[in-house]
């Protein structure tokens, strides 16, 4: 159980920004013509503190999601009695496969077959398959990760053939810099990929697109996972 003292200042502030969040959330759904209920905030707490988790986490927050493995380690062992899901967002690395296969139950940025056998074959067999979505590149910058859109359906294949990988959905970055019309135009982009794939036979069910600065337009174009830190938990430390 998660117990924090009930008047303490970052339960009010957390309080405070999780119902904003939460608010934009159930308003863009609603533009969307979705209920709020179709939407999973993912609260990213790279950089902040085990009881800023907690608050949010005795706030009814149930997934979280972590970007540098030797920050998430520690935490997510102190919160080893929380019933809490944990995602990894950040870029992995082949010498980080065996630890998020094996305390983590998402990856969001898979890009490359060898990434995924690695997880597959290092996610221990007593877990459940390790819920896998696509990174999408979207720019032809080499600093991001992703897949070009045109090779996503022979990775997607090659995904689905591992069976301790279940592969849930597509996730995507914007750019730096863009207008709304511009991020708007890429969230639709990555979701008619979805569907071709789907078309396909893919069967993907999630579209992990949106952060702090876009999340209600990513929403509006079908987003199903929001991930969101800044928003929540205010500048990084």
């Amino acid at each position: 159980m998660l117990i924090l003292p009930q008047n303490s200042p970052i339960n009010a502030d957390l309080s405070a920004q999780l119902a904003s969040v939460r608010a934009q959330i159930a308003r863009a759904a609603l533009d969307a013509g979705r209920n709020e209920d179709s939407v999973t905030l993912v609260a990213v707490c790279k950089g902040q503190s085990v009881a800023a988790v907690q608050t949010l986490a005795r706030l009814g927050v149930e997934h979280f999601a972590e970007s540098y493995l030797q920050e998430a380690l520690p935490r997510l062992q102190q919160l080893a009695g929380a019933e809490l899901t944990w995602h990894f967002v950040g870029r992995l690395q082949a010498n980080k496969t065996r630890a998020v296969a094996g305390h983590f139950s998402w990856v969001h940025a898979l890009d490359r077959a060898r990434i995924a056998e690695r997880l597959n074959a290092q996610r221990p067999p007593s877990a459940p398959p390790l819920n896998v979505c696509l990174q999408v590149k979207l720019a032809a910058d080499p600093a991001k990760g992703g897949v070009d859109a045109a090779h996503a359906g022979e990775l997607a294949a090659r995904v689905r053939a591992l069976p301790r990988l279940r592969l849930r959905g597509l996730m995507c970055m914007l750019p730096d810099g863009l207008a709304p019309a511009a991020q708007s135009a890429q969230f639709q982009a990555v979701q008619r990929l979805q569907a071709q794939l789907n078309a396909a036979g893919a069967g993907l069910d999630t579209l992990s697109m949106g952060m702090s600065g876009d999340f209600p337009l990513a929403i509006r174009a079908g987003a199903t996972m929001v991930r969101i830190g800044t928003a929540l938990f205010g500048a990084r430390p």
